[in-house]
């Protein structure tokens, strides 16, 4: 389930681009550049929010952004309110999938190695894959970023 959570967007003057969210007042993050900074920020949510969910803390709803807007409001520095989009886990869903043998057999042996069943396994590979790709992006804006200012 996808959920779009208001997150507010600072800079002074001497420092990076912050962010933070109403929501989670622990959850903040910083990036060199505004796309970096949104970046990081996805990141950061996505991580305080499996944090949460294994410590078993209820979720909150999304803030209005009309109300974050309100209440967002800087002397100095650059405040902007934006929406970042969290995926909160929904119900399982059946699928089918083909799989070589060997390889099938191999995730077994993995799976039942670390106590998870091959739906647990196969879920968490996938994460783990996709918060790499995430990085790769991430890295990729940054040195898009330092060429930009070279």
């Amino acid at each position: 389930m996808l959920r779009y959570y208001p997150a507010i967007v600072h800079k002074d003057p001497d420092s990076d681009y912050g962010v933070s969210f109403p929501d989670f007042p622990s959850c903040v993050s910083a990036g060199a550049s505004q796309s970096e900074a949104l970046v990081m920020a996805k990141e950061a949510l996505t991580l305080h929010i499996e944090g949460l969910i294994e410590d078993h803390e209820a979720i909150p709803d999304p803030s209005p952004i009309d109300q974050v807007q309100k209440t967002a409001v800087t002397e100095r520095g650059v405040t902007i309110v934006t929406l970042i989009e969290a995926a909160l886990p929904g119900p399982a869903k059946r699928v089918n999938i083909t799989v070589e043998e060997s390889l099938l057999d191999e995730i077994d042996a993995l799976a039942a190695s670390e106590g998870m069943s091959r739906s647990a396994f196969l879920a968490n590979a996938a994460r783990e894959k996709m918060e790499l790709m995430l990085l790769r992006r991430m890295e990729a804006v940054r040195k898009q970023h330092k060429s930009d200012a070279a």
